[in-house]
């Protein structure tokens, strides 16, 4: 007797592919995907009196867009996440190219280890430390007052240089690891067919390595940049609210103000500005995340 087609169809492997990740699929949804449909419903609903009224409309759109307040703030959160992305990169590549080319095979594992240390204490305290550290009485205006380099404590704190610092250390380790990636994937026999071409290390650098290791910025750049843009602790601790970033705009509408589809609408509208910035810089650096031909 031949079994039923339901019976062959529950056999089959791709029913039983979609049992065994089933589990990570309904966690994904009720974690992700939920929220996030969620909002962008919220974001086409109208504002009530301390209620909201299912009835859909765009003007939450109008009102985030047309408002110069918001566009400034979301403009200055671009901003300061595009340099936190430089500065983290910048700073990160040469400690991921000294792991990967001068510390022996059996450190390698010693110094990322060493790397992960920040992550041991939570974020909260990490911020913390840095509001300690660029405070009007705090570490560094101890040393530079002390050792007579200045007169009188620097205003260091509510700036968009201690909240770009601040940032970038926070992400330094989410830099550090794809570079080092990218970098011990590179033929160590093409760097030594390029010296043995006539260039030097500089020039080999610049065209052998530095393109080999595109894939890695260009994921160290996503990595740090997606995160930094909603960052909402640093610029409240760090820029004592009055350098506000979109999140912190975010947080008032959908909390404080209770204005629920007129934050959900500016975090879609956020949401879609990081994903057009992302998309143009995947555009312009696609030839080296699909490699050379």
């Amino acid at each position: 007797m031949s079994a039923s087609p339901f019976r062959k169809w529950a056999r089959s492997e791709a029913v039983n592919g979609y049992m065994m990740v089933s589990p990570t699929l309904i966690y994904a949804i009720l974690l992700l995907a939920a929220p996030l449909v969620t909002l962008v419903a919220y974001s086409f609903f109208t504002d009530g009196y301390l209620v909201v009224i299912p009835e859909l409309t765009t003007a939450n759109y109008t009102q985030a867009w047309s408002d110069p307040i918001f566009r400034t703030i979301l403009l200055r959160s671009v901003i300061v996440s595009a340099l936190v992305t430089l500065v983290t990169v910048v700073l990160a590549f040469p400690i991921a190219y000294f792991i990967s080319f001068h510390v022996p095979a059996s450190k390698k594992s010693r110094w990322l280890f060493l790397i992960t240390i920040p992550f041991w204490t939570s974020y909260l305290i990490r911020v913390f430390q840095w509001k300690v550290i660029l405070n009007y009485n705090g570490v560094i205006n101890s040393i530079l007052t002390g050792l007579g380099i200045t007169d009188h404590p620097l205003q260091m704190l509510n700036s968009i240089g201690a909240i770009s610092i601040t940032l970038a250390h926070a992400y330094a380790p989410f830099a550090i690891l794809p570079i080092f990636v990218s970098l011990e994937k590179i033929d160590r026999s093409l760097l030594e067919a390029g010296l043995d071409l006539g260039e030097n290390r500089l020039m080999t650098f610049l065209r052998v390595t530095l393109p080999l290791a595109m894939p890695g910025v260009i994921g160290a750049v996503m990595i740090v940049f997606i995160p930094t843009i909603g960052d909402y602790v640093t610029p409240e601790l760090i820029g004592g609210g009055k350098l506000p970033m979109v999140a912190n705009v975010i947080y008032q509408q959908l909390l404080k103000i209770d204005n629920k589809p007129l934050g959900s609408a500016m975090a879609i509208s956020a949401m879609l500005v990081v994903a057009a910035v992302a998309l143009l810089f995947l555009f312009l650096n696609r030839r080296f995340l699909r490699g050379s031909k």
